[in-house]
C-alpha cells in the first residue's frame, strides 16, 4: 500500500477535504497558467526574449478571470492557520513552524539554482536562455514571501477577527479603496504597494470565518454575486485593465501590486468556490480520488517551486535542437498544446523525484524563540524571499542589482537575508528522521501528513 493510501485510510471523518483539494487545484492552475502563458521568441538577430501568450492574443484575457486562483490559496491558508493557531504553544511556535514548511523546499530551491547561475556565469554562458532563466525562474517566488508576511501577521489577525468579526475584513477592504484612490487620484504610485498587505490578508480573512463555520450558501452567493459584479464595473469603467495577471508594456498591473479589482475578483472566486463544496466533497469522498489527492498534496509545493525550471529546460533543448515553435495561437500552436503540457509535466515529475525530499514535513527541534525575534526572523525571510523574486539568480557575480521597494537587492544580499532569519528561527535544526517516524501517525496526525498548512 502506497504512502497516500494509507494516510488516506487514517482520514478523519471531521477532515475539510475540499480545502486539500483548493490547495492543490489553486496550485496546479497556476503552474499550467504560467506554461500556457509563457512563449519564447527567437529574435532576427538570433537572440531570444521571453513573451506572454496573452499579450499577443489579448482577446484572450478574459480568461484570466478563471486562471488568476491565487486568493484561493490564502483563502484555504486562512482555514489551515485558524486551525493551527489553536493547538499552536503561541505566537512564536506558530510562525515558526509555518515559515518552516515553506523556507526548507525554497531554500533548497534558491541554493541550486545559485550554484547553477554561478556556474554558467564563470562558465561565459550567461545569455539567450540561459540568461533569462538565471532571472526569471525565481519570479513566482513573490507568493512566497508576500505568503510569509501573512503568516507572520495570522496571530494578530486572528485575535482581531475573535474581537471584531467582519469588521476586518471590511476596513481591510476601505483600505485598499483608499489606496487604489491615492494611487491613481493622486499619482502617488509607490502607495499601491500597501495593497499586497492590505488585499492579501483580507483574502486570508475569509478563510478565519470558514474555520468558524460562517460561510453558508447565503454569504457564499453574496461574494459571488457581488465579487463579479465589481470586478466587471471596475474593469469596464474604472482604470484597472481586463487581465488579472500582468501583461508586458501594461501601465497597471492588477496584481504587482494588487489592486481593488483584484480583490473583487478574489470575492467571487471564494465565493463560487464555496458553492460548488457539496458536488465536489461528495466527489472527493471516492477513495480513488482523495488518495489522488493526497499524493498530489504532497507534492504540490515542490511542482509549484520547479515549474519553471522545467520550462526553461525544455525551451533550451528546444532550441539546440532547432525545433520552430509554430506563430503563437496559430492552428499549429493550439494542436500542440497539449503535446506541450505532457513534456512539461514529465520535466517536472523528473525535478520532484530530485527534490521533494526538501519538502517532506520535519518537526523542528523545540526551542525557545521569543516573539520579537521570530518577528525579525520572519521578516528577513521575507526580505530574503521578494528580493530573490526581483532580482533572480543570474549575475551574481557581476553584483546585478534590483529594487525592492526602496532597498537595493542583489542575490547575494537576498541569500544573507534568508540564511540570517532562517538562522533566528531556527528553521533548519530538525529531529533525526528515525525519532520523526516513531512519532507519526499519532490521533492528532492530519491525512496529508502537513498538519494542515499549504
Amino acid at each position: 500500500m502506497s504512502s497516500a493510501s494509507r494516510l488516506a485510510a487514517r482520514t478523519p471523518a471531521t477532515r475539510d477535504r475540499y480545502v486539500d483539494f483548493l490547495r492543490v487545484f489553486s496550485l496546479a492552475t497556476v503552474i499550467v497558467g504560467h506554461w500556457l502563458m509563457a512563449v519564447f521568441l527567437v529574435r532576427e538577430d538570433g537572440g531570444v526574449s521571453a513573451g506572454n501568450a496573452l499579450a499577443i492574443m489579448p482577446t484572450l484575457q478574459p480568461l484570466t478571470w478563471l486562471f488568476q486562483v491565487m486568493p484561493l490559496f490564502f483563502f484555504v491558508g486562512g482555514f489551515s492557520h485558524a486551525i493551527a493557531l489553536r493547538r499552536s504553544g503561541g505566537p512564536a511556535e506558530f510562525i515558526r513552524s509555518r515559515a518552516a514548511r515553506l523556507l526548507i523546499p525554497t531554500a533548497a530551491f534558491g541554493a541550486v539554482w545559485l550554484a547553477l547561475a554561478a556556474v554558467i556565469e564563470v562558465a561565459g554562458h550567461d545569455r539567450g536562455v540561459l540568461r533569462l532563466a538565471t532571472r526569471g525562474v525565481a519570479q513566482p517566488l513573490w507568493f512566497i514571501g508576500v505568503y510569509l508576511g501573512v503568516v507572520a501577521l495570522a496571530p494578530v489577525m486572528m485575535r482581531l477577527h475573535r474581537a471584531y468579526g467582519l469588521l476586518v475584513p471590511v476596513v481591510l477592504a476601505a483600505g485598499v479603496v483608499a489606496v487604489d484612490l491615492t494611487r491613481f487620484g493622486l499619482g502617488v504610485t509607490e502607495a499601491g504597494y500597501l495593497n499586497l498587505l492590505l488585499v492579501w490578508t483580507a483574502v486570508h480573512q475569509f478563510g478565519f470565518f470558514y474555520a468558524d463555520a460562517r460561510l453558508g450558501r447565503g454569504a457564499a452567493c453574496a461574494l459571488a454575486g457581488g465579487g463579479l459584479i465589481a470586478v466587471v464595473a471596475l474593469t469596464a469603467f474604472g482604470p484597472y485593465p481586463l487581465s488579472m495577471v500582468g501583461m508586458p508594456g501594461e501601465r497597471i498591473s492588477n496584481m504587482s501590486p494588487p489592486t481593488l479589482a483584484l480583490m473583487a475578483h478574489a470575492s467571487w472566486l471564494i465565493g463560487l468556490a464555496l458553492l460548488l463544496r457539496g458536488p465536489l466533497t461528495r466527489l472527493l469522498a471516492r477513495p480513488r480520488i482523495w488518495v489522488g489527492v493526497i499524493a498530489a498534496n504532497g507534492l504540490a509545493m515542490t511542482a509549484f517551486l520547479w515549474h519553471l525550471t522545467a520550462l526553461f529546460i525544455a525551451c533550451a533543448v528546444q532550441l539546440a535542437l532547432g525545433l520552430a515553435q509554430p506563430p503563437v495561437g496559430s492552428v499549429a500552436w493550439w494542436i500542440l498544446r497539449p503535446v506541450w503540457l505532457g513534456l512539461l509535466a514529465l520535466v517536472t515529475a523528473g525535478l520532484i523525484a530530485l527534490f521533494r525530499r526538501a519538502d517532506r514535513p520535519r518537526p523542528l527541534v523545540p526551542r525557545s524563540v521569543g516573539a520579537g525575534r521570530a518577528a525579525v526572523g520572519v521578516t528577513l525571510c521575507l526580505l530574503g524571499v521578494l528580493g530573490f523574486s526581483a532580482v533572480g539568480f543570474g549575475g551574481a557575480l557581476a553584483g546585478r542589482t534590483a529594487d525592492l521597494l526602496v532597498l537595493p537587492i542583489t542575490p547575494v544580499r537576498s541569500a544573507l537575508l534568508l540564511a540570517a532569519g532562517a538562522l533566528l528561527l531556527g528553521l533548519f535544526e530538525v529531529r533525526p528522521v528515525a525519532a520523526f517516524r516513531a512519532g507519526r501517525g499519532g490521533p492528532d496526525r492530519p491525512a496529508t501528513g502537513r498538519d494542515d498548512a499549504p
